[in-house]
């Protein structure tokens, strides 16, 4: 049974967070001298001399109408790479616990744990890049406190099956952590709906993709409030300054042009994944349900550097398991993928 209580690090648990000027101040008031801020302003607008909300809760609100959950479930972070790394220092006791991640996948969760010195489980995808329960079961033991999984997946693309990770949900005690960067280019329905059916679970979006937004660092955690409440007590005191609040707030305002936005590169991505496949030198287009396509050509690090040396910079995955001479390209403008069709 899951038991939110026995995966906190005990430190953790115990932890009396950081308390700030703005969140020990509640109402409204004129004059602020509470927070050791310039009180003259300054050079670049009078209200950024003050701190920004700590909590974000005007973009947690927005967020909650359009995501369709409760404030209080949601945390943002600087970028999701500052979700993933308070998740571990949440859950996880260095040099004791581990996770599991199933690559190919993201690397930061890699890189996160490593960071915290806790211990990594690899366990592949199949050659169908979908999850290996059997493995997955192997390899869970008393000290796996979470499971990564991304779907739409990245580099691969593909989303992971439903019934596979409702599996994983049913029968793991650990935290589930679905990181879905990329579901607003996916036919796939979100598994942020789904908190209340599965408290060990926490969900990853971000600003980047859909939103357009990669420069703010605008990453979302939806989790229980149980689970929210102990990344708040990790978290800096203003980890989204209010710069990157005030942007959010605007492009939240703007979810018919977002889509609109999608619509487009949907179809640029149907229009690639017709015309890569007739080149020579592509040999497999995989399947993709995100803003990018994994290629399978021939000699991907030669094909690399042609492309580089035209002024076109994609991704090589070539050296990641399973992606044998693979070029991850992400889908671009119109005039873009012109220009890479002709290039290739």
């Amino acid at each position: 049974m899951f038991n939110l209580s026995d995966l906190i690090r005990p430190n953790i648990r115990d932890l009396v967070p950081y308390s700030s000027a703005r969140d020990e101040f509640k109402g409204e008031a004129r004059i602020f001298l509470d927070a050791n801020e310039n009180s003259l302003g300054s050079p670049l607008t009078k209200w950024y001399n003050r701190y920004p909300d700590p909590m974000q809760w005007a973009v947690k609100e927005k967020l909650s109408v359009i995501k369709g959950v409760a404030p209080q479930n949601i945390f943002l972070g600087n970028g999701s790479d500052e979700c993933i790394d308070i998740l571990l220092r949440a859950f996880c006791e260095p040099a004791v616990d581990n996770i599991i991640i199933v690559p190919p996948t993201y690397g930061m969760y890699e890189v996160s744990a490593n960071i915290n010195n806790v211990k990594v489980k690899k366990v592949s995808l199949t050659p169908g890049f979908q999850l290996d329960l059997p493995a997955l079961e192997e390899a869970v033991d008393d000290n796996t406190k979470m499971i990564f999984l991304c779907s739409p997946n990245n580099p691969t693309g593909n989303s992971l099956m439903r019934e596979d990770i409702e599996m994983l949900l049913n029968n793991y005690f650990g935290i589930v952590v679905m990181d879905e960067a990329y579901i607003n280019f996916s036919r796939q329905r979100s598994y942020v709906q789904e908190l209340e059916d599965y408290p060990n679970l926490v969900v990853l979006q971000t600003l980047s993709k859909a939103w357009g937004l990669a420069a703010l660092r605008v990453g979302m955690a939806f989790a229980s409030e149980s689970i929210i409440n102990v990344m708040n007590k990790i978290k800096p005191p203003y980890n989204i300054n209010q710069a990157s609040q005030e942007l959010a707030l605007k492009a939240l305002d703007e979810v018919e042009q977002v889509n609109e936005m999608i619509r487009i590169l949907v179809q640029e991505r149907t229009r690639l994944e017709q015309e890569l496949p007739r080149l020579p030198v592509v040999e497999h287009v995989y399947p993709s349900d995100a803003n990018f396509l994994l290629v399978k050509v021939k000699d991907a690090k030669a094909l690399y550097q042609k492309l580089l040396d035209k002024g076109i910079v994609v991704r090589d995955r070539s050296n990641v398991i399973l992606c044998d001479d693979c070029l991850r390209i992400t889908v671009g403008t119109e005039k873009e993928n012109t220009e890479l069709l002709d290039a290739l």
